[in-house]
């Protein structure tokens, strides 16, 4: 069976078995965050894996992304003193934030497994983590934000990778996978993919671990699913078209929340940089074209992409001070922004009224209304008023990665459409329907690393617990 519609080529191949030109325990389709992550657990439990990337260094989107995984109960959490925090507090921030619309089981695995998977990395991969704690991302009750010191994604992504090489697991770079083989029990034997110069190779596998990640940069499948994003600036990889969703309808899977994604409202432009949310959480402003503020910008950054996009020319301004400019420089991505030429100085209302191109005194008056203490019609409250000099940052709407994808059970196994788990077949990641529900206001900042960390930890504990069971049906 061959799939086209609405993305690339996929295909399904029915056969009793593959005859392949290689075997693994376990197949990896995709090196990002939570392939790596579910290939270092496996060699942890001595299950022989392979990770299979389409890219010819593998980055996705975690390497794009901030780099920042929120967790609770870990080392890095009581090594700065930061108590309180459990699994039980973070799965009620996620509910919270998706307004009890997320899926309840995998909420809780998540929750409660995101904090071993991070010490685990720490302890036996040295993976240094360091928490966020100089702010609160929007819907955090405590400090849990997690990142390694240099707070990049592209950081992230390198350790990770120079973990896997360490130990040795093998990464098939410039495999593209396009075709799974089944049996007719739904038995997941192998995998078919191609190399950039057309050459067709398989590779037979135990269980099948699918880590590709969304749809956001199948073209076609968001304007059909996420129509409201359609003309948004998109942030996240090319590589998420949609394949794992391609796979899941052949072979009769059910999927879940594909209305959930994560959007950001501080997407730089032109430059086409990422600037940090703690500015606007921290007293910050957004501004638009006629000089006002339109919306709550403590609720959330990935729904602000769609507050932004409705403006005049999808376009706003994040307006601050002094202190807030010191504090967006703690970021690498808002220094190369900087760098890039992104900030502007106003020494005076009139001289940033100038900058937006909108209507001095509406804006004064805008600016006025931040007042310490004070709570806005839009329900937010401000601890301070912005002080000139002023600063400001031309951003427009993005759309970053997708939250929806195949149903999985709470141990990473895709469900079919009647609820039954495929026998060997495994998604987690962007590969997977995750935790924010099936609207963009029920992404809690850091579900889409998220899903990756948490979710590669849980996929290779079942692998694991797959492959032993197999060996000791088959008496080895």
């Amino acid at each position: 069976m061959t799939i086209q519609a609405q993305g690339p080529v996929r295909r399904i191949r029915r056969a009793a078995q593959i005859e392949a030109d290689m075997h693994a325990a376990v197949a990896i389709v995709g090196a990002g965050a939570c392939g790596l992550t579910a290939a270092l657990m496996l060699h942890d439990a001595g299950i022989e894996c392979v990770l299979l990337e389409r890219d010819a260094v593998p980055s996705g989107s975690t390497a794009l992304s901030s780099g920042f995984i929120p967790a609770p109960g870990t080392r890095a959490q009581l090594s700065q003193g930061i108590e309180g925090d459990s699994a039980a507090r973070f799965a009620a921030d996620i509910q919270a934030k998706a307004h009890g619309r997320a899926a309840p089981d995998l909420v809780r695995a998540y929750a409660a497994s995101v904090g071993p998977a991070l010490d685990a990395l720490q302890a036996r991969h040295g993976l240094e983590w360091i928490v966020l704690d100089a702010f609160l991302y929007p819907g955090h009750s405590i400090h849990r934000m997690h990142a390694l010191p240099q707070k990049t994604g592209a950081a992230l992504m390198a350790r990770l990778q120079a973990a896997v090489e360490a130990v040795g697991v093998p990464v098939l770079t410039q495999a593209l996978v396009d075709t799974l083989w089944l049996d007719d029990e739904d038995r997941v034997s192998g995998i078919g993919y191609r190399r950039p110069d057309g050459r067709e190779e398989t590779l037979a596998c135990d269980a099948l671990l699918l880590a590709c990640n969304g749809f956001g940069g199948n073209a076609e499948m968001v304007r059909a699913r996420l129509p409201e994003m359609a003309d948004a600036a998109f942030g996240g990889h090319v590589g998420n078209d949609g394949s794992a969703i391609l796979w899941g309808e052949a072979i009769g899977a059910r999927l879940r929340d594909l209305g959930g994604y994560q959007g950001h409202g501080s997407w730089v432009t032109p430059q086409g940089a990422l600037m940090s949310w703690a500015v606007m959480m921290e007293g910050g402003v957004q501004i638009n074209r006629e000089g006002r503020r339109f919306h709550d910008e403590t609720q959330g950054y990935s729904e602000a992409a769609v507050h932004v996009l409705a403006q005049p020319g999808g376009i706003a301004w994040n307006v601050f001070d002094a202190p807030l400019l010191e504090l967006a420089r703690g970021f690498p991505d808002f220094a190369e922004a900087e760098a890039a030429g992104a900030l502007r100085r106003c020494d005076s209302v009139a001289a940033l009224a100038a900058c937006i191109g909108c209507d001095a005194p509406t804006l004064q008056s805008t600016l006025d209304a931040i007042q310490a203490g004070a709570s806005r019609a839009d329900g937010r409250v401000f601890g301070r008023t912005l002080a000139a000099p002023y600063f400001a940052v031309k951003v427009t709407g993005a759309l970053f990665h997708t939250q929806g994808g195949l149903d999985i059970a709470a141990d990473a196994r895709v469900l079919r459409r009647d609820g039954s788990p495929l026998p060997n077949l495994l998604a987690a990641g962007g590969a997977a329907g995750g935790v924010s529900g099936d609207e963009v206001w029920g992404y809690l900042s850091g579900n889409g690393l998220l899903s990756a960390v948490a979710g590669g930890y849980i996929a290779a504990r079942t692998a694991a617990a797959l492959i032993q069971e197999r060996k000791a049906s088959h008496g080895r």
